[in-house]
C-alpha cells in the first residue's frame, strides 16, 4: 500500500527524474532548480511504494520570488492562495487513485493555509484525464492562457474551500 511521506534531499534525483519523464505535463527541470522550488514550496509531499517513489505534489503559497507564468497569473488575482506547481504520477502507478490521495492530502494542508487551491492544466496539447480528474476534485476553470512562446495553452483552474 502507498503511503505519504514528507520529501528529503535523497529523494530529489528520483523526483526528477519522474517530472522529466512526465513532460509535456509538467515543465522541465534541473536540480537546482528543483532545489529553489523544494525552498519556496509550503507543501511537497511523495508517495511511496515500498523503495519505490510512484509520485509526488510540489505546491507554493503566494509570495514567492517564482518567475512562473502560470504562479504569476494567479499571483495577480489572488491575495491567498496555494498554487500546484507539479504533480506526477509513475506510469506503473496510474489508475491507482494515488493522484487522488495526494490531492486529498493537500487540501487537508491548504484549507488551514488559503481560500483556495491553485493550478493549471494543458488544453493545448489537450490533457483530458487530468482536466476530467481537476473537474473531480472540485476546480473550476477560471481563465486561460497561451505559454512557452505560444506552443501551449493552460485552463487555470480554482478548487475554493468556502
Amino acid at each position: 500500500m502507498p503511503l505519504l511521506d514528507d520529501v528529503v534531499e535523497a529523494d530529489l534525483p528520483a523526483i526528477l527524474a519522474l517530472n522529466q519523464i512526465s513532460q509535456p505535463h509538467v515543465s522541465s527541470l534541473t536540480l537546482d532548480a528543483l532545489r529553489q522550488l523544494r525552498e519556496w514550496s509550503a507543501y511537497f509531499r511523495v508517495m511511496r511504494d515500498g523503495e519505490v517513489l510512484a509520485g509526488f505534489l510540489l505546491a507554493l503559497r503566494e509570495g514567492q520570488p517564482y518567475a512562473s507564468l502560470n504562479y504569476r497569473w494567479f499571483a495577480q488575482r489572488y491575495v491567498q492562495f496555494v498554487y500546484i506547481d507539479r504533480v506526477a504520477v509513475a506510469k506503473s502507478h496510474h489508475r491507482r487513485g494515488l493522484g487522488a490521495l495526494l490531492y486529498e492530502d493537500l487540501h487537508r494542508f491548504a484549507a488551514r493555509q488559503a481560500p483556495l487551491v491553485a493550478c493549471e492544466v494543458n488544453t493545448r496539447p489537450l490533457n483530458e484525464v487530468s482536466l476530467a480528474f481537476h473537474e473531480r476534485m472540485g476546480y473550476q476553470p477560471v481563465g486561460s492562457q497561451e505559454t512557452e512562446g505560444g506552443t501551449k495553452t493552460v485552463a487555470m483552474m480554482v478548487r475554493p474551500f468556502s
